[in-house]
C-alpha cells in the first residue's frame, strides 16, 4: 500500500510540474542598449525548457537572419541573460533576441543551429516564435 501511494504521489508530482510547464508563459524582454561592449542581454528570458537565447540579425521585415551571439538560459525565468556577440554590430543594427531548444542535435551544451536548421532551432508558441526586437545603439 505505502508503495501505490508513493508512485501515485510522484504521478501526480510529475503531472503537477509538466501541466505548470504547458502553462508557463514563454517570453523574451529586452531593450535598445549599447553593444560597443561586446555583449547584448536579455532583462529576462522565461523558457518551458532548458536552451538557448539567440541573437538573430534582423530588419524592418522582422525576419530572423544570421545568428551573431548565444547563450545558454534555464527552464522558468532567468535576469540578465548576457550573450557576447561573436561578430561586429554597429549602432541602429536590429537585432533579435529569440528563444532556441536544447534538443535535435548531436550534443548537449553544445548551440548547433545554422539558419534554417532544426537543430537547437527556434521555439514557437501558437506558430509565433518567442523574440523581442531590440536596437543596438
Amino acid at each position: 500500500m505505502k508503495t501505490t501511494i508513493l508512485a501515485a504521489s510522484m504521478f501526480l508530482s510529475l503531472a503537477g510540474a509538466a501541466h505548470a510547464q504547458s502553462e508557463m508563459t514563454q517570453s523574451v524582454t529586452g531593450s535598445d542598449q549599447d553593444v560597443s561592449g561586446g555583449i547584448v542581454s536579455a532583462e529576462a528570458v522565461t523558457a518551458a525548457q532548458n536552451g538557448w537565447l539567440v541573437v538573430h540579425r534582423t530588419d524592418q521585415e522582422m525576419a530572423p537572419g544570421p545568428v551573431v551571439g548565444y547563450a545558454p538560459i534555464r527552464q522558468g525565468t532567468t535576469n540578465d541573460v548576457a550573450a557576447i556577440l561573436q561578430e561586429d554590430v554597429a549602432s541602429g543594427d536590429m537585432l533579435m533576441l529569440m528563444v532556441h531548444a536544447e534538443d535535435g542535435g548531436t550534443q548537449t551544451g553544445v548551440f548547433e543551429y545554422t539558419l534554417g536548421a532544426t537543430e537547437d532551432g527556434p521555439i514557437r508558441v501558437d506558430g509565433d516564435l518567442v523574440m523581442t526586437v531590440i536596437t543596438a545603439q
